[in-house]
């Protein structure tokens, strides 16, 4: 257990909700209308009970999908928003680079917004003088510091920002969404810089949405979901609550959660959106009793229509008006669907019913193997007498 000494950043309790009119007035006649009909307005939950510590010397990550309230978070954090209820306390200087090259003005050159950026972080004009070959040797911007900044692309314009924040000296950093700037050997230094916070311990909050970034540099995390907090702790665990919640998202929005499908005769439940590698599946497939079905097949198919394996209930005797069907996943992480097709002893097809559900399997970054399938193997050497 740590004490409070230990703590740099403190959330307790926290709730924010915005009110949000129904109607928009851009007109007199409009505004005394609503007045005589009492506008109405609505309320908007972005955050409920919110409570979390972050340690000196942590590097903490926070992940969720848009809308999560990730943006209200990190403003409440910076001092831009209040909360409605419950508290913050911040303890060491707090510099939020909540949206990088604010402050920054078009109509001045690269070389002026420096200075003027680095006012705006506390620099005083000679330190800028003593970090400016940097700034500008490490933005990548040597020949363009004289022009105006209305004439930059917005990718320079953000390799510019970026390169005046990393300089800020303060015990507490927030960054948000700033590893997607630039090039890919850009973001490669970027990622440089904050390897270099994590090894001296800085302490930073990060805002992303690469897995691969949390997993990297944070040293814990927490996952927002409609302004709660549903997983902290280990960054393992939040990227792959991450992970999973956008693959249940990607496949339950082609296909119902709960994998039920009734087509003119078939029917079929029991398919789980989310697998892990080398889970069982165990689904139920039914059709009415005055169906005289010889035969069942069951193929797994990848989602550009790939034919991964397929197989049939063979000579085994249909006597009821269902059967399940169980099959381990030996499969590679991605998406994948099922086709279910019914036939009569004649082998004349009844019906056939494509895509009739979609599952996942998970990615639990397994670098040891690769491919569509997940096969047994073993590794061994013969050593001769």
């Amino acid at each position: 257990m740590y004490s409070k000494n230990d703590v740099a950043i403190s959330v307790h309790d926290i709730h924010k909700e915005f009110v949000l009119p129904q109607h928009r007035n851009t007109t007199l006649k409009q505004t005394a209308v609503n007045i005589v009909k009492k506008n109405h307005k609505v309320t908007q939950k972005v955050l409920d009970g919110i409570s979390f510590d972050i340690k000196k010397g942590e590097f903490f990550g926070i992940v969720g999908k848009n809308g999560s309230g990730k943006s209200t978070l990190l403003k409440l954090l910076a001092g831009i928003y209040t909360p409605g209820s419950g508290s913050i306390q911040i303890n060491g200087r707090l510099i939020p680079f909540i949206e990088l090259g604010v402050g920054f003005s078009p109509e001045l050159s690269g070389r002026d917004n420096v200075y003027l950026n680095a006012a705006l972080l506390g620099f005083t004009r000679k330190e800028t003088d003593f970090i400016y070959d940097e700034i500008v040797e490490f933005a990548e911007l040597e020949a363009h510091m004289d022009k105006k900044l209305k004439n930059y692309s917005s990718g320079m314009q953000v390799r510019l920002a970026f390169s005046i924040a990393i300089k800020a000296k303060s015990d507490i950093l927030i960054f948000d969404e700033v590893l997607a700037v630039g090039d890919e050997a850009f973001q490669k230094k970027c990622m440089d810089v904050f390897k270099e916070y994590r090894r001296s311990s800085q302490t930073v909050v990060l805002v992303t949405h690469s897995m691969e970034s949390v997993r990297s540099l944070c040293t814990r995390a927490l996952m927002l979901e409609d302004g709660k907090i549903v997983s902290m702790g280990s960054v393992d665990e939040v990227a792959d609550a991450y992970q999973e919640s956008n693959l249940v998202e990607s496949v339950t929005s082609v296909k119902p959660s709960s994998a039920q499908y009734s087509g003119n005769y078939i029917s079929m439940e029991g398919c789980n959106p989310i697998y892990r590698v080398n889970d069982t599946m165990d689904i139920r497939v039914m059709w009415p009793n005055q169906l005289r079905v010889n035969k069942v097949g069951i193929a797994i198919v990848g989602l550009n229509d790939e034919y991964i394996f397929g197989s049939n209930t063979g000579k085994t005797e249909m006597r009821d008006n269902n059967i399940n069907y169980k099959t381990r996943l030996s499969l590679g992480p991605g998406q994948y669907k099922l086709t279910i097709a019914l036939t009569d002893s004649d082998g004349n097809e009844i019906e056939r019913a494509e895509d009739i559900a979609r599952f996942a399997i998970r990615d639990d970054f397994n670098t040891e193997a690769g491919g569509v399938t997940r096969l047994e193997y073993q590794y061994y050497t013969r050593h001769s007498k």
